[in-house]
């Protein structure tokens, strides 16, 4: 292998393809990135044994190669050095004494990429092809084209949504389905709160499973690293979710999950069954929220929310940090004129909205609460209060 390259034309490419590393594996297959060199490009490949990224930079290839390298150590080492060209070349071992190279290395030394850039230079030990897995191949038919920009917005308003812990289940994952007319619906779920974004796409609508696609979690954080504003490339199998740059200069793929997603209709329904509404701004609620945060502590999370028509008035009372109480202006005409939240979620969802002004759809002091926003269309995320016992607060309810 010898090759040059800029180094501007390939670094993000590199980094991306580092931040799938394992930060501790044994196994060299997944501390290495694997470059391939053939035919004016070179391609930059890593995995984790699950997430799957390529990435092809055009390069002046003057001998073809494959070998793999300690990733990290590589991807560092390139980020250090100056704009302009790097030479990439496949050389043999060469001892040292006193800092400098022997004129000759031996026949059977074993070969190390030398990285050099002007006086720069490293060699660095390499796994060979015979090593190296394959990756599961893009399927070129049924790709449909979607907003880099928009299916970042998207993972960030779900994502958070979505279960923390990583065991096998439903509410670990992202879920995409499919429902009529064009509209999908993307959601989240994790017991206590729960997330939708609700947009219309035939071309993806048409291609997607009537069940719906699930994505866990764990691999939504390598999608968003790798995503930016121009538009992508989706596809899918039975087994995995690939997403492509326009071009296909850069792949990543994640496998899809096989769990049942629960019906999520059905609290869905609740909302409108008897509900009342709470209008108030947001920004006004934050930082009335973000005050009354200061006297949570681990024994009382929550704020009391005391309704009236014109005011609603959020306290809290703490055995050993003292009380706080304040309030902002809201239209209100329900029924429900005590209900607690847990503070720290509340903010979290809320800031996850742009609207000045929120609705906040109450069904009941212990039922599920939806919020949403006037400039927030199709996006609603529902949080479950807490049960208010002689002014002490118990566990959250399950959504």
């Amino acid at each position: 292998m010898k090759l040059t390259i800029n180094k501007e034309k390939f670094v993000e490419g590199l980094q991306k393809s580092a931040s799938i590393i394992p930060a501790k594996s044994g196994t060299a297959f997944l501390r290495s990135v694997w470059l391939k060199a053939q035919e004016g490009v070179i391609s930059v490949m890593s995995t984790d044994a699950n997430v799957e990224f390529t990435g092809n930079y055009e390069a002046n290839v003057e001998e073809s190669g494959f070998v793999g390298v300690q990733g990290k150590l590589f991807v560092d080492f390139v980020r250090t050095l100056l704009p302009g060209k790097i030479t990439l070349s496949l050389d043999k071992a060469r001892g040292s004494q006193n800092g400098q190279r022997s004129p000759e290395g031996d026949a059977d030394e074993p070969s190390v990429l030398l990285v050099k850039q002007g006086r720069a230079r490293c060699e660095l030990p390499v796994s060979t092809a015979d090593w190296f897995q394959r990756f599961s191949e893009y399927p070129e038919e049924g790709a449909v084209i979607w907003s880099g920009d928009f299916l970042q917005d998207l993972l960030d308003k779900i994502s958070f949504c979505i279960d923390e812990e990583s065991g096998m289940d439903a509410i670990t994952c992202l879920f995409i389905k499919p429902v009529e007319n064009g509209r999908i619906d993307v959601c989240g779920l994790n017991g206590h709160q729960f997330a939708m974004k609700s947009f219309i796409h035939d071309e993806l609508f048409a291609r997607l499973p009537e069940q719906g696609l699930l994505v866990q979690k764990q691999y939504l954080q390598n999608i968003r690293k790798w995503l930016g504003q121009d538009e992508i490339e989706v596809n899918f199998t039975d087994k995995r979710f690939f997403l492509r740059t326009q071009g296909g200069n850069e792949t990543i793929s994640v496998p899809r999950a096989t769990y049942d997603f629960p019906d999520y209709t059905a609290f869905l329904s609740r909302l409108e069954d008897d509900a009342t509404k709470l209008c108030f701004n947001r920004k006004d609620a934050i930082a009335v929220l973000s005050r009354i945060l200061l006297f949570n502590t681990d024994a009382e999370p929550c704020t009391y929310f005391d309704l009236s028509e014109n005011e609603c008035l959020l306290y809290v009372q703490g055995k050993d940090v003292g009380s706080v109480s304040d309030s902002f202006a809201v239209e209100y005409n329900g029924t429900v004129k005590r209900i607690a939240f847990p503070t720290k979620k509340l903010i979290e969802v809320l800031e996850h909205f742009v609207s000045d002004k929120i609705e906040m759809t109450i069904t009941s002091e212990e039922g599920p609460c939806g919020i949403h926003g006037q400039d927030d269309p199709f996006y609603t995320v529902i949080i479950m209060p807490m049960k208010i016992m002689d002014q002490f607060y118990s566990s959250e309810e399950n959504a």
